[in-house]
């Protein structure tokens, strides 16, 4: 078992459960989403998407748009989407040998709103989910630009942005109609496949929130008080870690090991077991009395995922 991490200058390969041996297995920038699909890996990065199917050797699969920001493989595994900077949505079907832009994104009716000052005012598709028990609804996240639900595989596409942020960094599909959204003004969650949302950090006093991810009935999520920007500084980030088990509907801190300025940006889980990545390189894990750090690497984690 490899554990593959995101980095700003590309993926980085190492055992799970420690950092004492690391080996750089793919040099592009910033690797923004890392993910595995039924062995095989691919790295979203802002010089391509790549696929791999043993860590070690990358291919570039071309997708048109060279800023790739979020990929999902369907259920299937006859179709791979790819979302990109500028917002745009491309899918394959012969394994990312030739593309094919799903032009009903653009047709959303909110398309010319979407933005985001820090990334030449353009927005970018962050974020792309599916359920096995609905394998052609497909979740889409953007960053600025709220959350969108597609039922035939990316063809048309339905807003739900009503009642959840539009800062949308992350959605985390947990079920065929159960999201949890992470936004860079909160993080929410929906029991209708986004017709309406709920807010589950009303009680913390973080608010910006980058990735969550749940397992074995716990629902994990880390937080800042404000954008990266603000990270540093006398107070920094602020940083905290909360845990829910019972679906964010109680949403509480717990001991942090990390530094103020340390923000979970990354999470995965490898055998019933959480791991977080933090933006100075500290790898942590979830133990049964509660997170330590595993190792620390030189530059900020991304992404995070397992590989066999």
């Amino acid at each position: 078992m490899a554990l593959l991490i995101g980095t700003d200058d590309g993926v980085v390969r190492s055992a799970v459960g420690t950092l004492d041996e690391t080996e750089r297995v793919l040099d592009a920038d910033d690797a923004l989403r890392v993910r595995t699909f039924d062995g095989i890996a691919f790295a979203a990065t802002r010089s391509g998407l790549y696929r791999s199917t043993d860590g070690d050797s990358w291919t570039d699969l071309g997708v048109p748009r060279e800023e790739v920001f979020s990929v999902v493989a369907s259920p299937d595994g006859e179709r791979l989407y790819a979302g990109t900077h500028p917002a745009h949505l491309y899918v394959s079907t012969d394994d990312g040998a030739t593309w094919r832009e799903l032009d009903g994104f653009q047709e959303l009716p909110s398309r010319d709103e979407w933005h985001t000052p820090r990334h030449r005012n353009e927005a970018h598709l962050r974020s792309l989910g599916v359920h096995p028990d609905a394998p052609d609804r497909l979740v889409a996240g953007v960053e600025v630009g709220g959350v969108h639900v597609s039922e035939d595989r990316g063809e048309t596409w339905t807003e739900r942005r009503t009642g959840v942020h539009d800062d949308v960094h992350h959605v985390l599909v947990v079920g065929p109609d159960d999201y949890v959204a992470a936004c860079g003004d909160g993080c929410y969650r929906t029991h209708d496949a986004g017709r309406s949302w709920t807010r589950l950090d009303t009680d913390v006093d973080q608010r910006y929130f980058r990735e969550t991810i749940a397992a074995d009935g716990r629902l994990y999520a880390a937080a800042a008080s404000g954008a990266p920007p603000n990270w540093e500084g006398s107070r920094g980030a602020d940083a905290a870690l909360f845990e829910s088990t019972d679906g964010g509907d109680s949403f509480g801190n717990v001991p942090y090991p990390g530094a103020p300025t340390e923000v979970v940006l990354a999470w995965t889980i490898n055998d019933g077991r959480a791991l977080a990545g933090t933006n100075e390189g500290r790898l942590l894990a979830r133990e049964v009395d509660g997170w330590t750090t595993l190792g620390t690497i030189s530059t900020r984690i991304r992404s995070l995922a397992t590989l066999d």
